[in-house]
């Protein structure tokens, strides 16, 4: 496709776990519980009005847009910063992957209650002021969010990161990263155009949050344990094998 070979059966088994870990990443404790807030915040409005759906709607659908909207540009961003630094080390790619491949096993454990990494436990938030109520303000909590380093977040961003990095493509990374900002911020948007009803399902769903940290943590080992082994590869042939339309694709 214009001569970039961006989707390939190579790519597939890492954009299903960008995707994936975009949607735990919304399901985490760190964010599921404060999507309510948030909207009610970026739309001007209380939670009790956007419950009783009294005219607020568009603007929410408006604030969780924008919302997204910042969210991406820095995942974006930082797609291609990876990209183009796993670029410049390309010669010691084996090395990065064992690298990140550790860390990463370390991020899982963290989220398993293995092990307890106190770094993970800081945050860094930026305050849209009083642009509260409005699409820049939203856009600018969606920026301030997607910096802001947490339990959940970080471990899982920093995890697709290094896969962007190991591809050593900048397109192939951007792409990467625009599934894992398809998988947070979808749910966002989802939440808005089925307000009322999608309150209701996030309120039931905070007493999983446990289950969702530890399916978070069998993820990140999983995926630490794959660049360790070169199992990506192994997984990619799989792929192509299983499925050869996907050789026909790129």
């Amino acid at each position: 496709m214009f001569g970039i070979d961006l989707f390939d059966g190579a790519l597939a088994p890492a954009l299903i776990v960008a995707l994936l870990a975009g949607v735990l990443s919304f399901l985490s404790p760190c964010v599921l519980p404060i999507v309510p807030p948030y909207l009610a915040y970026m739309a001007g409005t209380s939670i009790e009005d956007m419950r009783r759906g009294g005219g607020a709607d568009r603007r929410v659908m408006t604030a969780a847009t924008f919302f997204v909207l910042g969210l991406s540009t820095v995942f974006l961003v930082l797609g291609l910063a990876a990209s183009a630094f796993g670029r410049m080390f390309l010669a010691w790619q084996r090395e990065m992957g064992l690298i990140g491949g550790v860390v990463i096993v370390l991020f899982g454990l963290h989220f398993l209650g293995v092990l307890r990494i106190p770094l993970l436990y800081r945050e860094a938030r930026i305050d849209a002021g009083d642009q509260a109520g409005s699409p820049f303000g939203a856009y600018l909590l969606g920026l301030a969010f997607a910096f802001g380093w947490t339990p959940c977040i970080g471990p899982v961003l920093g995890t697709i990161l290094s896969l962007a990095a190991q591809e050593g493509s900048l397109e192939r990374g951007l792409v990467m990263m625009g599934f894992y900002a398809v998988g947070l911020g979808l749910p966002f948007l989802l939440t808005a155009v089925f307000l009322r009803h999608a309150l209701g399902l996030l309120a039931g769903l905070r007493r999983h949050m446990p289950t969702v940290e530890r399916a978070m943590g069998v993820l990140l080992v999983a995926v630490g344990l794959l660049m360790l082994t070169g199992g990506f590869t192994s997984l990619s042939f799989w792929l192509l094998e299983t499925f050869p339309s996907l050789a026909l694709i790129g």
